[in-house]
Order: structure tokens, then C-alpha cells, then sequence
């Protein structure tokens, strides 16, 4: 049975899980706690390995009941490929998670399918969400596995194929004139309006756990060690602060020791979080006037940017951002090696050999690439 409760990520108040949104108090994000002490970590190991079929076989550490059934399709279980590219990291063990493989092609299927899951179960019965292209199209895609109608928000310069794309799985649209959080303040004007649930990133607490689970398959592919390092392409950052809390989970189970150091990685015309983190803050104020082609990297101000800077330095990782041009070449060459790479995966690439030559990456060390999304999302 799955038991967990949930607190706030900020100032540690307890909240009553249905239909959770943000914390009442502070406003921050909630954070779902298991109860680990009862769970056996071994025993718990030899299950996952004898399920399959969707990220769902982690369902301990998910937040399902055992009567509980998710809302999926099929998402999860993507490879975790080692690659060989020529230039300033090619000394490091590169591995690629290759989220272009999801059912809607990109790594939002598996936050949006907990999402959808909790939030169905809990009565759920409209969904909003503001999207610069995969998380509408994931969202869409759920909610309409679950019979749900969904409203999107999305900026008025999104490529028509993109909102096509979340049309095809039955979203409407309105298109704002602005950037993601504009289209925030949008959805969550609706959601008042309407009583629709909103399921924008870190104003629910389930995207974070769907997420964790790239984190699960990556430690459980590497035969139970964890990588170095991860470099992670930087939003809204619910996948980087998933990892961090899946590394604790798993320590805490007696399933790996040691841990990974966490990268953030950012867009030079947007880059709140290398920022905050070169100037040592807590926090990471709005960057005024982002500009990047990297749609998922144009978020001016992430909602968890405590927890992100938080799991930068408990980790000793870091921050570091790269231009528009160094990503597109970072995705051709991670396309050389056989990756359907979108913009953002070209990103982490050129970031990892910007660590290299910094001297925080370390030759011979195991180094993993998130790609996102497959290349033809975009």
C-alpha cells in the first residue's frame, strides 16, 4: 500500500492531501512524504524488477492506493543510452535518458499522468493548464484517457504545429499575448472562474512524483549506483527537484548509497536560476525580458525556485547557462549519435562540456543527459 502524506516544501505544514493545490499558508509547493520506515527496500527492488509495462510498476513510492488504478498510457520505461560524442566531454561516460519516447513524445507525459491520476480520483472534473507546447499536449492527452476536458493557455508565438498537436488530443486553446506567466495568471483566473483544477507545474503536488521516476529507471538501469552528476534542462525545474527527492528516498530505503550532483541548466536570454545561484540566494527573483528559442527553458520565474537552489547545493552541483546556438549544435550532435534531441537535450550537452572545462565534471565520471522531448515535437 502506498501511505504518504503531504507538507509544505517551504515552511513544513502538514496539508490534507484531497485535491491538493499549494500550501494555505505560504502559498509555496507541497511535497509528498512516504511513510519509508514500513516499506522493505530490497523486497520492494525485486518487484519493480519483475513488473512492466509503465512508470507505474514504482507505485510504492507513488500516490496510488492498492485499489487504485492510474490514469496511463504506457509512459515511462525509456532507455537510458551511454553515447559517444566527439568534443569537450568526450572524455566523460555520457548516457542519454531519452524521454523523446513517452506516448506524446516528451518527459511531461509522466508528471501529467500523476497529475491526472491523483486529481481524477480526487473528483477532479476540468482541467487548466498554461503550456508552451508538451505539458498541454500531455495534459490533453490524460485527460482525455480519463474523460476530462481540458482548457490551455499557450503564448500567442507558439508554433502552429504545437497547438495542432494539443488540439489533436482534444484541448481547446486560447492563445495570451505573453510569456508562460502570463499564461499562468490566465489559467488560474480560469480556475477560479470555472472550478476547473489547475494543473500548472508546482501549483499541484503529483507532477513531481510522476517525474521521479526518470530518476528510479536511471538509478535501477546503472545497477543500483547512482550516476555522478545529472544535467538538467531548467524550467519550472519539477524533474530536477524529482531526481533530488528520489536520491533520499532511495537512501533512505538502503537502496543505494552515495549520491549524484545535481546540474541546472539554463537558457542565456532566460536564466533566473544560474543567477540566484552565481549571486549565493535562496531564492530567484523574475527575469525581465526572457528571450531563448528553448520554449520548455522560457520560464522567467519558477514557482519551486527555493527547492531547485536547494537541491543544486545540498548536492554540491551547480548552475550554468548556454546560448541559443550552442544548444542547436548540441542537439545536432547528439542527433549524430542517434538521439532524436529537441533544443533543450542539445542544452544539456553543451552544458556538460561547459562543465568539463570548468573542471566540475571529472574525466571517466558518469555523466546523464536529459533529453526532454523528441525532436519532432518541435
Amino acid at each position: 500500500m502506498s501511505t504518504w502524506r503531504l507538507e509544505c516544501g517551504a515552511c513544513g505544514e502538514e496539508v490534507s492531501r484531497r485535491g491538493a493545490t499549494v500550501c494555505p499558508s505560504c502559498r509555496k509547493p507541497l511535497l509528498a512524504r512516504y511513510d519509508l520506515g514500513s516499506l522493505d527496500g530490497p523486497a520492494l527492488r525485486e518487484a519493480w524488477a519483475t513488473r512492466r509495462g509503465s512508470m507505474w510498476r514504482f507505485r510504492e513510492l507513488m500516490p496510488v492506493e492498492d485499489d487504485e488504478a492510474p490514469v496511463t498510457l504506457g509512459e515511462g520505461e525509456t532507455p537510458l543510452l551511454e553515447v559517444s560524442v566527439p568534443g569537450d566531454a568526450a572524455d566523460l561516460r555520457l548516457f542519454v535518458k531519452d524521454e523523446g519516447q513517452n506516448p506524446t513524445g516528451s518527459f511531461k507525459d509522466r508528471g501529467l499522468s500523476a497529475a491526472v491520476t491523483r486529481a481524477t480520483l480526487d473528483g477532479a472534473r476540468e482541467f487548466v493548464i498554461p503550456s508552451a507546447g508538451n505539458a498541454g499536449a500531455a495534459l490533453a492527452a490524460y485527460a482525455s484517457r480519463a474523460g476530462i476536458p481540458t482548457q490551455l493557455f499557450i503564448p500567442e508565438d507558439t508554433p502552429e504545429g504545437v497547438a495542432r498537436r494539443c488540439e489533436h488530443y482534444g484541448a481547446r486553446i486560447e492563445r495570451v499575448d505573453g510569456l508562460i506567466d502570463e499564461c499562468g495568471r490566465r489559467s488560474a483566473e480560469y480556475a477560479e472562474r470555472t472550478g476547473a483544477f489547475n494543473v500548472s507545474t508546482l501549483k499541484e503536488p503529483y507532477r513531481i512524483e510522476g517525474k521521479k521516476t526518470m530518476m528510479l529507471e536511471i538509478v535501477e538501469a546503472l545497477g543500483w549506483e547512482p550516476p555522478d552528476a545529472i544535467v538538467y534542462p531548467t524550467g519550472g525545474g519539477t524533474g530536477l527537484i524529482g531526481s533530488w527527492k528520489t536520491l533520499d528516498e532511495l537512501r533512505e530505503l538502503g537502496l543505494i548509497s552515495g549520491g549524484t550532483r545535481l546540474y541546472s541548466v539554463q537558457a542565456d536570454g532566460c536564466a533566473p536560476i544560474v543567477r540566484a545561484w552565481s549571486d549565493g540566494s535562496a531564492d530567484a527573483p523574475k527575469w525581465e525580458d526572457a528571450s531563448t528559442e528553448a520554449w520548455g527553458l522560457r520560464v522567467p520565474g519558477a514557482l519551486g525556485d527555493f527547492l531547485i537552489l536547494r537541491a543544486l547545493r545540498e548536492t554540491e552541483g551547480g548552475a550554468v547557462s548556454v546560448s541559443d546556438e550552442a544548444m542547436r549544435d548540441g542537439a545536432r550532435r547528439l542527433g549524430a549519435a542517434g538521439i532524436g534531441a529537441c533544443i533543450e537535450g542539445g542544452a544539456t550537452l553543451a552544458a556538460a562540456e561547459a562543465l568539463r572545462r570548468s573542471g566540475d565534471l571529472a574525466a571517466g565520471e558518469r555523466v546523464v543527459l536529459f533529453n526532454t522531448a523528441h525532436v519532432l515535437t518541435y
